[in-house]
């Protein structure tokens, strides 16, 4: 697996896949790191970050507690920021005054930490509050599928704007009150046709702003569309589903399952993996596969 760390926590002993810098400034690129002048080398570029080949590294990067720590402490600041942001933009679309151009940035920071260390993000954002959870839920379903899309060689500006319709798929549950959404006990058919419809809801919500693409207006909408058109609002059927609302699917679930809800405890990654494969009725499962390589 390739790690993105900061350039200040690069150590002998770790495989260089590259320094995120112009070659001008360090022309090195996948070599072993031997000796502390090749650090203080890396450590004079202007570059933030490097990114590392755990596999081939002499040095057991995971069990760096000072790394660990490090990516920790940044993915929580990260996430923290990421999730007022979205909180911000959630409220301006109910007042019917969001800007999206606000929203990229936001997309750019989660893509970056997940980019970093996919573990640690995920551990991150699973710990989510009851009052934060719809807003981390999008963070962390917005950053696997901009991952996601780039190990399918979607180019930049689609990747951004699946990670801007990550963000804003699950706007449609500000109009279900948070009583029902972090209800422990099982939901009463009002509740759950309450619940269902919060993909219509939230595609006309943006649909009334005129400033969305057709792109994040699907995925708001379809998102709980599965193959076999047993899912909703529309119940459409597989050739009816385009890769990217199916791209979706598979990492608004997965990310449902791996984390604690009031009803339910977190799944490993392994378990929910498995589970969606085993499925192949209602999830893509060339896209369960590449989001498990994600993991590897």
């Amino acid at each position: 697996m390739v790690r993105r760390i900061p350039k200040h926590l690069v150590r002998k002993g770790m495989f260089v896949e590259s320094v995120e810098c112009t070659a001008s400034e360090f022309s090195g690129r996948r070599f072993l790191i031997q000796s502390d002048e090749t650090v203080r080398a890396i450590l004079a570029t202007s570059a933030t970050y490097a990114l590392i080949n755990t596999q081939r590294s002499t040095i057991d990067i995971d069990a760096d507690a000072t790394l660990a720590a490090e990516e920790r402490k940044q993915t929580q600041e990260s996430v923290a920021r990421s999730a007022s942001a979205l909180r911000d933009s959630f409220a301006a679309v109910r007042s019917g005054d969001l800007r999206v151009e606000m929203l990229g940035p936001v997309a750019d920071e989660i893509s970056d930490r997940i980019d970093a260390a996919p573990d640690v993000f995920l551990k991150v954002t699973r710990l989510k509050s009851k009052d934060e959870g719809t807003y981390v839920h999008s963070l962390a379903v917005s950053a696997l599928m901009m991952r996601l899309a780039r190990l399918l060689d979607y180019d930049d500006a689609t990747v951004r704007e699946l990670g801007v319709a990550g963000l804003l798929h699950d706007v449609g549950k500000l109009m279900v009150p948070n009583a029902i959404l972090n209800k422990a006990g099982q939901l009463g058919a009002a509740e759950k046709n309450l619940v269902r419809g919060h993909p219509e809801i939230g595609y006309r919500l943006l649909k009334d702003l005129g400033t969305l693409s057709p792109l994040t207006l699907d995925i708001t909408r379809f998102h709980h569309e599965v193959l076999d058109g047993s899912g909703y609002p529309l119940g459409l059927k597989a050739e009816q589903l385009s890769q990217e609302i199916r791209l979706s699917t598979v990492c608004d679930v997965f990310e449902a399952l791996t984390s604690a809800r009031p009803y339910k405890r977190a799944w490993t990654t392994r378990d929910a993996l498995n589970w969606m494969f085993d499925r192949g009725h209602l999830f893509d499962k060339k896209l369960v596969l590449r989001l498990g390589s994600i993991f590897e």
